[in-house]
């Protein structure tokens, strides 16, 4: 799918999806939302934020917010959106991110959801003096897991396919 397509799908149900980007040092800086506008009020139910690596070959995810009382397929669309506007517009095809380790029930909640998106367990990011790069990167410790955008956005295909049903 197409961010293209991505929109119009999401105006079936209605919600809008919002890109912003910014290039600054060679970095793109991206920031994808899922909302819905009702009376003049736009209530934002997604947002994904992140950037390109230096040799634009794949992206890095730094903020994911998905409010919990958010709309059907709004999950799906933020990261199919994602991936299609990695794909489309930046030609990349490797993603990948840190799930935070805040507390130990949620951060394996965390890891459990980004498996089911579609993305592989890299190492897990500690104390270790090897890991301090990554550390500042995040501003913590964490699960580091990758993917690819396209085999991402197939797996997210098959869900949002049911939203034509509807």
């Amino acid at each position: 799918m197409k961010v293209e397509e991505l929109e119009k799908l999401a105006g079936s149900i209605g919600l809008l999806i919002k890109i912003q980007v910014r290039e600054t040092i060679g970095l793109c800086f991206f920031r994808i939302v899922i909302a819905e506008q009702k009376d003049n009020i736009i209530k934002i139910w997604a947002e994904m934020k992140g950037w390109t690596y230096f040799n634009k070959q794949g992206i890095q995810l730094d903020t994911l917010r998905i409010l919990s009382k958010a709309p059907a397929f709004v999950s799906e669309l933020i990261w199919a959106t994602t991936m299609a506007w990695a794909i489309e517009k930046k030609s990349s095809n490797k993603v990948r991110l840190l799930a935070i380790f805040d507390s130990e029930g949620y951060s394996k909640k965390l890891v459990r959801y980004f498996k089911l998106i579609g993305l592989k367990i890299v190492k897990e990011v500690g104390s270790s003096p090897v890991d301090l790069l990554l550390r500042l990167v995040w501003g913590g410790a964490g699960t580091l897991m990758n993917g690819e955008c396209i085999s991402i956005l197939k797996r997210l295909e098959k869900k949002l396919s049911l939203i034509e049903e509807i």
